[in-house]
């Protein structure tokens, strides 16, 4: 009971400051019918909960599993057992991340169909598996992680040139979707195991960080590849709001119990079942200490459960509604309200907390805390202001930021400390949280459907892309900042 008041309270702070956006905008300048306002507090309370369970769920059962798994497949010492793990690891993580799994969703809805949630999440999924195998074999053979993010965005971006606007946006979208509130965790407690088995502990402390990045290329490639498979050459953009067509209060949440049941099922299921496998196989732990694993596994799949019928039923609907109702004002208007939204969404996330702290601790507080946490709440807040922007701005389209962004991003790959490296490529994953996923998600994609001239599909997407991009940059700046401070701590102490 402490530590699901200890989720709680966490998750609290991280809904709360959208929740208080929300009314102020309704009680202002945006007014929602009073069904839809009690079904966003409905769906904000569900959420809360839903997160608080997952979480716990992500502690006691994935983050453990990851650990085994990253230890069990250093121990093998085999090639073969190392790939065959990270594609079936890579695959049943991804396809279990809620915020990828809203994505889907939203991708389905918007393109009728043409592109369907399950292709999403089987696409992705198959993308960030190989993409792990790649990130286990960087830490096994001490491959130099800029060297390898490198040449993967040189691939991303011949790829990029040759897709067409709707799957660029969707793609970096999905890269920055998958890396969430499950995978992160699950990867970076991978890499913890397989990396501490390294006898080089300077070498072990690098490749803790970085894998993340590694497999969030995977999910950008195979969105773009996909395009070549398929003959989908026009879309036509629709966006349709069915709860809200009801004055209901309680009936959306029960219509869509069975699609998400749908959803958490496909989700936690091949967890359980590779971690039975595992058991078996390899990990051979006591009764009890399994047992307490597959509990984290019935709390994570409850959660997933709350979490989404409060997302779907709730939450997403209104945030479609606000952006729709904001274009009714001058340009400026949503672009400073998106920026807002971006610093106390990025401010409120409790794994925001968890880096700036580990960020302090591994610099010994040469970085503090507190900067850490203004340059990413600064570098959210600009990357959701320019997604505004670019609906706003005819013929401003997603690559005129991504491309300068990412050339910045690796350049600077080859200057700052490696430990800052991996710590930059990874925050995209912590930025791009539950809230970014879903309410200002949906937000993006009112205001692209209400502005004339904006396209819903190619505008509409591309937020969550912009916003796992800035991380990267702010934290490398950070890293030349303590670059220079320890250049000067040498001088002074010579």
């Amino acid at each position: 009971m402490n530590v699901f008041k200890a989720k709680l309270r966490e998750v609290v702070f991280s809904v709360l400051p959208i929740s208080a956006i929300v009314l102020l905008l309704h009680f202002t300048v945006a007014p929602l019918e009073m069904p839809v306002l009690f079904r966003f507090i409905l769906g904000a309370v569900l959420i809360v909960i839903g997160l608080a369970f997952f979480l716990i769920g992500v502690d006691v059962g994935v983050t453990p599993l990851g650990s085994l798994s990253g230890a069990a497949i250093a121990k093998s010492n085999k090639l073969w057992i190392v790939a065959v793990a990270g594609i079936l690891l890579g695959f049943v993580i991804s396809i279990a991340e809620p915020g990828l799994i809203v994505l889907a969703n939203q991708v389905d809805l918007v393109t009728g169909g043409l592109i369907s949630n399950f292709n999403i999440l089987m696409v992705v999924s198959t993308g960030m598996a190989i993409m792990l195998v790649l990130g286990f074999l960087r830490i096994a053979f001490n491959w130099p992680l800029h060297i390898l993010l490198t040449v993967f965005y040189i691939i991303t971006g011949v790829f990029a040139v040759l897709a067409s606007p709707e799957f660029l946006a969707i793609g970096f979208d999905a890269s920055g979707a998958t890396t969430g509130v499950l995978a992160v965790p699950f990867i970076l407690a991978l890499a913890t195991g397989v990396s501490k088995l390294k006898k080089d502990q300077v070498a072990a402390e690098e490749d803790s960080f970085g894998l993340v990045a590694i497999t969030s290329i995977g999910a950008i490639i195979a969105v773009l590849m996909m395009q070549m498979f398929t003959n989908i050459t026009e879309f036509s953009g629709n966006f349709d709001i069915g709860p809200t067509a009801s004055n209901s209060i309680i009936g959306p949440f029960i219509w869509v119990i069975p699609s998400v049941l749908q959803d958490g099922l496909i989700a936690i299921g091949p967890l359980v079942l590779m971690a039975i496998v595992l058991q078996k196989i390899t990990f051979k732990l006591h009764k009890r200490a399994f047992a307490r694993i597959l509990k984290g596994f019935v709390y994570a799949f409850i959660g997933l459960l709350i979490f989404l019928v409060g997302v779907n039923a709730g939450f997403m609907d209104v945030g479609t509604l606000i952006g729709q109702a904001l274009t009714g004002f001058s340009d400026w208007v949503i672009v400073v309200i998106g920026f807002i939204l971006g610093v106390v969404t990025i401010m409120a996330e409790p794994a925001v907390y968890v880096l700036t702290h580990q960020i302090e601790d591994i610099t010994n507080g040469s970085v503090k805390r507190v900067s850490v946490l203004i340059a990413l709440a600064g570098g959210v807040g600009i990357a959701i202001a320019l997604s505004m922007l670019r609906i706003v701005v005819p013929g401003l389209q997603l690559w005129h930021f991504l491309l300068p962004g990412y050339i910045i991003s690796i350049l600077m790959t080859f200057f700052v400390p490696k430990l800052f490296v991996g710590m930059a490529f990874d925050a995209g994953g912590v930025a791009t949280g539950p809230m970014t996923a879903t309410f200002i998600l949906a937000f993006t994609q009112g205001a692209a459907e209400a502005t004339s001239g904006a396209s819903i599909l190619i505008d509409g997407f591309g937020m969550i892309a912009t916003v796992a991009m800035m991380p990267i940059i702010t934290l490398q700046i950070l890293g030349f900042i303590f670059r220079m401070k320890q250049k000067k701590e040498a001088v002074s102490n010579g």
